[in-house]
């Protein structure tokens, strides 16, 4: 009987919610919640063992969480290792990427996602992913998709995206075919040209177009605000941010200020915080908008200030933080944003 290890965060590992986001990694013997499912399910393999690790101690003590991981998978040699799933959860899909990304030349990683989770990208090319649905309302459903990825994987069939129905990895693979590839061209593009159904063998991204603003007709009368994805926030966090994969955007009343440094700070996730820490106008650089607005190159400094954590935060979630921030600014006629990122 094959080994199966699974990875599942505190609350689904049934240690808490919220309050045990800081959970350090443990493993305990056989199947725990969703694990549970999997393995009854399961006909080529048994999960032997749990790993269980908050969301937040993973996401913020990085090192220290894959090198448990290591260690355990050196300790019990699993033939294939399960994650999550972890539907639409930013920080639970990071710390299953970084399950998948840490034992990418040991073993098969499994895990299911949401399509927008931010956690695909970080681990499409090194482990199996499972399309799922937003929540965790979908689990019984994600669960019996994932197992029959499962079963091919344990037994060591050829499985296939299109065929088994896990998202495309991205990867270039040689492969024999009847045909070169200047022959497979020529038909790809007369099929094309005859408007006759055809499929590429490279498929290219899809980008979005925004049009641009109109630009500022007159620069000494602008109000100009400032936002910002390098979560820079009041020392102490008031509004608890979070450090990666952002569920909200805070804001901040600096019109009594000429400067950040002193009263902020960042927490993001993603970047040395030392420099920033010292003075956090080298990210968000309120300094610079006073020196141009007392020299009189701009009209005035919006008194809001913006901040969200941009590493690890889903493309949902930052179309809704700018739609929202956005919404805002323009109300208040504000003439254009200085937006940093790190």
């Amino acid at each position: 009987m094959k080994k199966v290890i699974y990875y599942l965060n505190q609350f689904f590992g049934q240690i808490g919610g919220e309050d045990k986001a800081d959970f350090k990694p443990q493993v305990v013997e056989g199947p725990v919640g969703p694990a549970v499912e999997f393995n009854k399910r399961l006909e080529s393999g048994e999960v032997t063992h749990t790993i269980i690790c908050g969301d937040n101690y993973f996401n913020e003590h990085e090192i220290i969480a894959k090198e448990f991981i290591m260690e355990t998978y050196n300790k019990l040699k699993p033939d294939l290792v399960v994650a999550g799933p972890a539907f639409n959860a930013g920080r639970y899909g990071m710390a299953c990427a970084g399950v998948a990304n840490t034992l990418k030349d040991k073993t098969t990683v499994l895990t299911g996602m949401y399509e927008e989770n931010p956690a695909v990208e970080q681990c499409r090319l090194h482990s199996y992913i499972v399309p799922t649905g937003d929540s965790a309302a979908t689990m019984r459903k994600a669960i019996k998709n994932m197992v029959p990825i499962a079963e091919k994987l344990l037994k060591g069939e050829e499985v296939n995206p299109d065929v088994d129905g896990y998202f495309h990895q991205g990867r270039r693979l040689t492969v024999f075919s009847e045909k070169i590839g200047a022959r497979r061209a020529v038909d790809m593009m007369l099929k094309r040209l005859n408007n006759e159904e055809y499929e590429t063998e490279l498929p290219m991204p899809k980008f979005d177009k925004v049009e641009p603003a109109a630009p500022i007709t007159n620069m000494k009368e602008a109000v100009i605000a400032l936002v910002t994805t390098g979560g820079i926030v009041p020392e102490g966090n008031p509004d608890r941010l979070q450090s990666a994969s952002a569920q909200k955007w805070v804001k901040y009343d600096i019109s009594d200020l000429d400067e950040l440094k002193g009263k902020f700070v960042t927490i993001h996730g993603g970047f040395d915080p030392v420099y920033c820490n010292a003075k956090a106008d080298r990210i968000a650089p309120l300094d610079e908008l006073t020196r141009l607005k007392k020299e009189g190159k701009i009209g005035g400094v919006y008194k809001y200030f913006y901040s969200t954590t941009g590493t690890g935060t889903s493309v949902a979630n930052s179309e809704r933080f700018g739609q929202e921030i956005g919404k805002e600014l323009y109300d208040a006629r504000v003439d254009g944003v200085i937006m940093t990122s790190t």
